[in-house]
């Protein structure tokens, strides 16, 4: 069986796609992987669909060795070290493997969460229409839990990709923002003006209490108008519920799908991705938005990924792309052709 043994999965690795979509009216967690533009990207260099099922790890991301003859391997997301067989490689970029190769990723010099794509995906069921792994219930990924040293994740399709490994240049990764973009309600309406105000103008600082359910965090008291509590109602992913001390939660990917705090705002899905790296330590602001301009901003996010997937380099070919490259538009993008690429 072609397949990638995990050595050692690193502090938190599991299996995740873009989420179980259509059971939370049964109270089911959609759960996806929290950094969704790092998860599409790292497929995309892989050659997979964008939405291909990859292993999300945390802080540090381990180590894995190739069990098939040949296997095309890439990882995005936080600045995380890798090496291969010992000798450094690069992020945002594909590797193809052969067996008995070994990737080692470290631990993230800044950012929290990366995604580690392989060519053709993991063979394992979806469960739910999903092969995301939600570790409260055991649904999902590899028996529901978290990997572990000595799993096998089987690969669906090891050889099955063509062509040369890509890689996209360091100028054109995701940046790191402190400034987290939300749209107000759907209960701001609780929460008197004085506290709006202290929300908007705010730093607060992520809790060391934070995991993919929700992120916790600690600032000055945002005020409520009136009782905290509301009549429990359905959680939309960012929802910013305050709850009676005054200070906020972020819901996340893992969870719950209904809850009766109140709900002062709702990040965008845009930022999602830009939240998921923060990490326990850091301070974030937020800066209200309309609705139109969040779904103008959800969209630009995707068209930007696949015009990067567009313009991806050709590892050792970086002349021949240049002009393709500087006919593009990409995300915050900054041409400098003279980088090489990775080894």
């Amino acid at each position: 069986m072609a397949a990638l043994l995990v050595v050692d999965p690193g502090p938190l690795a599991t299996l995740q796609d873009l989420g179980r979509v259509g059971y939370q009216r049964f109270g089911v967690t959609v759960s996806g992987a929290l950094d969704e533009r790092a998860l599409r990207l790292a497929n995309r260099l892989a050659g997979n669909e964008a939405g291909e099922a990859a292993i999300e790890f945390t802080l540090a991301g381990g180590t894995y060795a190739v069990e098939a003859a040949a296997c095309r391997i890439a990882v995005a997301g936080g600045d995380f070290p890798l090496s291969i067989n010992g000798r450094r490689a690069g992020a945002y970029a594909s590797h193809t493997l052969k067996r008995g190769d070994r990737l080692a990723i470290g631990r993230a010099q800044s950012g929290t969460r990366g995604y580690l794509a392989v060519a053709g995906g993991f063979d394992l069921p979806r469960v739910l229409g999903s092969r995301s792994t939600h570790v409260r219930s055991g649904l999902g990924g590899m028996d529901g839990q978290p990997l572990k040293a000595g799993s096998r994740l089987p690969l669906a399709d090891a050889e099955r990709f063509d062509g040369p490994d890509r890689w996209l240049k360091t100028s054109l990764w995701p940046k790191a923002r402190d400034v987290v973009r939300v749209v107000l309600g759907p209960q701001d309406d609780l929460f008197t003006e004085e506290g709006k105000t202290t929300f908007l103008s705010s730093a607060y600082r992520i809790l060391s209490q934070s995991d993919r359910m929700g992120y916790r965090f600690e600032g000055p008291p945002i005020r409520h108008a009136a009782d905290y509590n509301i009549v429990s109602d359905g959680i939309a992913p960012g929802s910013v519920q305050v709850i009676g001390s005054g200070q906020p939660i972020i819901m996340l990917a893992d969870r719950q799908t209904t809850g009766g705090y109140a709900k002062i705002a709702t990040v965008i899905s845009a930022d999602l991705p830009v939240l998921a790296q923060c990490r326990p330590g850091n301070a974030v602001r937020f800066r209200a938005v309309g609705v139109e301009e969040a779904e103008d901003l959800r969209a630009a996010m995707l068209d930007g990924i696949e015009r990067l997937a567009a313009a991806f380099y050709r590892a050792g070919s970086a002349a021949d792309d240049t002009a393709n490259l500087l006919g593009v538009n990409l995300i915050d993008g900054i041409v400098s052709p003279e980088e090489a690429p990775p080894r």
